[in-house]
């Protein structure tokens, strides 16, 4: 069994695969190092409802998740996330991760965008790191557990509509192998560096999408891209939502806390595509900041909950501010804008994970099952990771257990198509432009034309750019070693970039409304009667993306207008 990506959904599926059968070999491979995933940088908490005899209740979590949806999720699988988090909560908690403790000793929770009710379970402000370091060394206890750190996974090899394996390239030796499994799972993240101004780590690129997306199936819900209203600049680095639940404020440049004007129950705790759309509404009225580097911008204020609250709860926001904007949060405001920090659309699957090929899966963001619709709640992302990759941990590893004496013969004309694709096409290939300004160019050009508010010239004329750039001479790779070629897999990376980012682009200008985090200026209204329901998008070779619609599924709850 295969597992690609070593997260937070990763290292879940492998503990439960493991779990499963002590037989079962599992191998999950990795472009990074596996405590360099990006999971590592989640900071702000893990929401699940603990503690009903509070005041709290799963009915309120789930209703949280559509309403902050725009009703654009799937209610079958926000139930799902909702009654399976908590106990993944205590279990993590039993394999000795650090939460954040009240002074009973009971696990804490702090108040997050979107919720009734404060159920962000979290460890500081690095809850992500911790969870990651919790699962990690809990994966050191199987032995049946492998991980291959710094693959390259290129491809997925199929026969027909069955899944075989992967190919990969071993980074360190630049050998180029085929990896044959009878069941694998995606867990590669997000395509947030599509855009420039991104909280995403560097690597967080779309090698998983756009190889499931190649193979035939669809990307679904690409349009939809969350905007952290929190970005230091210039960097994009996160200043986690946590910063607001423990008492932020967001000011403008007359010192006033303007998210009264636009959200007047939950303030700074709206969801994040409405104070994102606030801030930016803002800074084009003309009350915005101007940062050094000559960016619009707002600041976010943290001096008045004093330096033991921010020493205890913020710590790593205050190291952050120090390192990257040269301000301590305990003294002034730090400046922020909205910026890229996550995809609700991924990978096509269903309630269970599974993705249109038998015996492949996927979990976490590289994922679209429709829990976040149109707009993800904050907290809930960690939460999709450790509900699904324990789900598709258990699913893949009953499938391969039931395959494990099926012969998989796969034909070597899909290996050599695949080797030629990126040794002939791209290693060797000959191109007079940098590889690098394309990537650069490609990436503003999303800042610019598919940012927190859109319009229909502004989406065309993007995707106008990015298809020429698809069309230079881009191609090539300069440094020839073979170990360690980080220029091979930046280009390899870039071309991935290109066919995603034009997938996100079809999608906002077919959707010509406004839901959740894309929002119109031209269609400035929700429009169930023609847009309730998913974007699909197939890969159709060098023609554009074919489209379709998937409908949305509803258990309970109907489309109401979203007020906070």
């Amino acid at each position: 069994m295969i597992i690609v990506g070593s997260g937070l959904a990763g290292l879940r599926a492998a503990i439960t695969a493991a779990s499963k059968n002590r037989t079962l070999k599992i191998a999950v491979l990795s472009k990074v190092q596996v405590m360099r995933s990006h999971s590592v940088s989640a900071e702000g908490g893990t929401a699940a409802v603990l503690y009903d005899n509070e005041g709290d209740n799963l009915e309120s979590h789930i209703y949280d998740t559509i309403k902050g949806s725009d009703f654009l999720a799937d209610q079958d699988v926000a139930e799902r996330l909702v009654n399976w988090i908590p106990r993944e909560i205590i279990q993590l908690d039993r394999w000795g991760m650090p939460w954040s403790r009240r002074e009973n000793g009971r696990i804490d929770q702090r108040k997050f965008g979107g919720y009734s009710f404060p159920r962000a379970t979290y460890a500081q402000d690095k809850v992500g790191f911790y969870e990651m370091q919790t699962l990690y060394d809990t994966c050191l206890k199987f032995d049946n557990i492998f991980f291959f750190n710094e693959w390259f996974c290129t491809s997925i090899l199929h026969e027909g509509n069955n899944f075989q394996g992967f190919t990969c390239i071993e980074m360190k030796s630049g050998k180029f192998v085929k990896i044959t499994a009878p069941s694998g799972i995606i867990c590669t993240g997000g395509a947030g560096r599509i855009f420039s101004f991104s909280t995403y780590a560097y690597s967080s690129t779309p090698d998983g999408l756009d190889m499931a997306y190649r193979a035939g199936m669809a990307l679904k819900d690409m349009e939809f891209v969350q905007f952290h209203p929190t970005g230091i600049l210039p960097s994009g680095i996160l200043i986690t939502e946590g910063a607001r639940g423990e008492g932020g404020y967001l000011i403008n440049s007359e010192g006033e806390r303007f998210m009264n004007n636009y959200a007047k129950e939950k303030l700074e705790l709206a969801p994040r595509d409405v104070v994102s759309r606030s801030m930016i509404t803002e800074i084009q009225a003309g009350r915005g900041f101007k940062h050094i580097t000559g960016v619009d911008c707002l600041k976010l204020d943290l001096t008045h909950l004093g330096e033991e609250r921010i020493k205890e709860k913020l710590a790593g926001i205050r190291e952050i501010g120090i390192k990257f904007s040269g301000i301590d949060v305990i003294n002034e405001p730090i400046e922020v804008r909205p910026v890229c920090h996550y995809m609700m659309g991924g990978i096509h699957s269903n309630l269970d994970g599974a993705t249109e090929l038998n015996g492949l899966w996927v979990a976490g963001e590289a994922s679209c099952n429709s829990t976040h619709g149109a707009n993800r709640l904050g907290a809930n992302s960690t939460s999709e990771c450790l509900v699904w990759g324990a789900i598709t941990g258990e699913l893949a590893a009953n499938h391969a257990l039931i395959k494990k004496n099926v012969s998989i013969n796969i034909s070597d004309q899909q290996v050599l198509e695949e080797e030629k694709r990126i040794y002939d096409g791209i290693f060797r290939g000959s191109g007079d432009v940098n590889p690098y300004e394309i990537r650069k160019t490609l990436t503003d050009t999303m800042d610019e034309k598919a940012y927190v508010y859109r319009n229909e010239n502004d989406l065309i004329d993007g995707l106008k750019k990015i298809r020429s750039l698809k069309s230079l001479s881009w191609k090539h790779v300069d440094d020839q070693a073979k170990e360690y070629n980080t220029n091979f897999t930046n280009v390899m990376e870039l071309d991935s970039m290109l066919r995603v980012a034009e997938v996100v682009l079809l999608g906002a200008i077919n959707r010509r409304e406004s839901r959740g985090a894309h929002s119109r200026i031209d269609y400035p209204y929700r429009d169930d009667n023609n847009f309730l329901k998913h974007t699909l998008a197939y890969y159709t070779g060098d023609n554009e993306p074919r489209m379709e619609w998937h409908p949305v599924i509803f258990t309970r709850y109907a489309p109401v207008e979203r007020k906070y």
